[in-house]
């Protein structure tokens, strides 16, 4: 009797460890995301409302601006996935928050473009390793067959940081004047002292692992650490070394996989920051060409509206993945769908239209995101999970970069926004098309999407 009770208890546990995770860490791990990309992407919102013309910037010395975090971001992506993977996430995340909130306070009183390229370059170098890490981080904590959730709940606070972030950083930049600054200065401040105070309070709150997490049971403990170590003793198979040092990063740099998720990660990257970048001088450019007139707080909900539904579409497309088994058509329609979206946004007559149109988009982006992120630890595993998934996020944060420089640039070129967009649209359906044919690869059962539960390959063929 008690034996045959014992699936029923099992089940039991596991539904209870999952919901404690999903309460107790994964919120948390949401807000310092939240703040993350807030700080990242004040520029955005800074750019039209003073910002640009006190210091003089040209739509490519913008775009450059928006981009160039990305180039610091990008040289240590790597080496700081590795040093969590290495010191642990609670440190490390900790440190990083720190770090990059005193960077991000220095915006208050930059003063020339020059100033503002050197501090965007120097806040990329800051926040290297954040987005990557806490991909990794949780990850560690739940099997493969409830990632997709629990990185659903966590991406949640990225759209939520337009819905909230744009009224918030409206409502700063409209205390203009407060402590003798304007009011793009006043938002800067605002914005960046959170990232301090959530960062030295991760330090207390984080837990590295499941075993030493005081609000999880015994028997949730061990059944954590249980399902973990059988998946990672499935992935890597014989060979051990290939999850520690050289051996990890040679695993994740040779990996034809990987690389393929890369160059799809990029097209989602480079349309999900050219919206980021420029949709608010895009809203701002409705004053002039729809003969209308928005406030600050106006431009700032208008800015919002796409991301509500893109974070109401996430939950349930993420949740609709995780029930049912992800599918290929999970990732690759929603990119298809947004890349065939945005150009059409250019070609309606109104604001609200425009808007209509724009809101498609991002849903598409956002939908696609969560579950494109439980395919790299379907084969990846230990040091060579941590170097994969930054490698992948840093050619999104190469997308980040080209995306505010080249979006700028063409827009000074072309003299609209028609030529940038139509490449956002392009990149997202090839994102779309390399997400098909690697799912139909042949021999390559771990990223066969179409399968209701992940096959894991073991690590040592994670190069095919």
């Amino acid at each position: 009797m008690g034996a045959a009770a014992q699936p029923q208890d099992a089940s039991v546990i596991e539904r209870s460890a999952i919901r404690k995770i999903s309460i107790r860490l994964v919120p948390f791990v949401a807000l310092m995301f939240f703040v993350n990309y807030l700080d990242r992407t004040a520029v955005s919102f800074a750019e039209p409302n003073g910002m640009g013309e006190d210091l003089a910037l040209t739509a490519a010395q913008f775009g450059f601006a928006s981009g160039v975090f990305f180039i610091g971001y990008i040289a240590l992506e790597v080496p700081s996935n590795m040093a969590l993977h290495r010191f642990g996430a609670r440190r490390w995340l900790a440190r990083i928050m720190v770090t990059w909130g005193i960077v991000s306070l220095l915006f208050t009183w930059v003063q020339s473009s020059e100033q503002l390229y050197v501090l965007r370059f120097i806040l990329g170098i800051a926040e290297a390793g954040f987005f990557p890490g806490a991909i990794l981080y949780l990850s560690q904590w739940v099997p493969t067959r409830h990632r997709t959730k629990i990185l659903a709940l966590f991406y949640l606070a990225q759209p939520l940081t337009t819905v909230i972030g744009a009224p918030l950083a409206g409502l700063l930049i409209e205390r203009h004047g407060l402590f003798g600054l304007e009011g793009w200065r006043v938002m800067f401040l605002g914005v960046s002292l959170p990232a301090i105070i959530l960062g030295v309070v991760a330090w207390f709150y984080l837990i590295d692992r499941p075993a030493h997490a005081k609000w999880l049971t015994q028997q949730e403990k061990d059944w954590l650490e249980g399902e973990l170590a059988a998946e990672n003793a499935g992935k890597a198979g014989a060979d051990e070394a290939q999850s520690h040092g050289r051996e990890a990063l040679k695993t994740a740099f040779t990996s034809a996989r990987v690389w393929t998720l890369s160059l799809i990660y990029f097209g989602f990257i480079y349309g999900l920051y050219a919206l980021a970048f420029f949709l608010p001088t895009i809203i701002n450019g409705f004053q002039e060409e729809f003969d209308t007139s928005f406030s600050v707080m106006d431009k700032a909900l208008i800015t919002a509206i796409p991301y509500l539904p893109a974070a109401v579409v996430l939950f349930f497309w993420s949740r609709h993945a995780s029930r049912n088994g992800t599918k290929v058509w999970h990732i690759a329609g929603p990119a298809i769908v947004g890349g065939l979206s945005i150009p059409v946004a250019l070609y309606m007559d109104s604001p609200a239209a425009t808007v209509a149109v724009i809101t498609v988009t991002a849903c598409s982006i956002f939908a696609a995101l969560p579950v494109f992120w439980s395919v790299p630890s379907r084969f990846l595993t230990g040091a060579a999970a941590a170097a994969g998934i930054a490698l992948i996020n840093t050619m999104g944060n190469v997308a980040g970069f080209a995306a505010g420089y080249v979006t700028g640039w063409l827009k000074d070129f072309s003299g609209g926004y028609h030529l940038p967009l139509f490449l956002v649209g392009g990149l997202m359906i090839l994102s779309g098309l390399l997400m098909v044919w690697l799912s139909r690869r042949p021999g390559d059962e771990a990223t066969h999407l179409d399968d209701p539960a992940p096959s894991a390959a073991p690590l040592a063929e994670a190069h095919r």
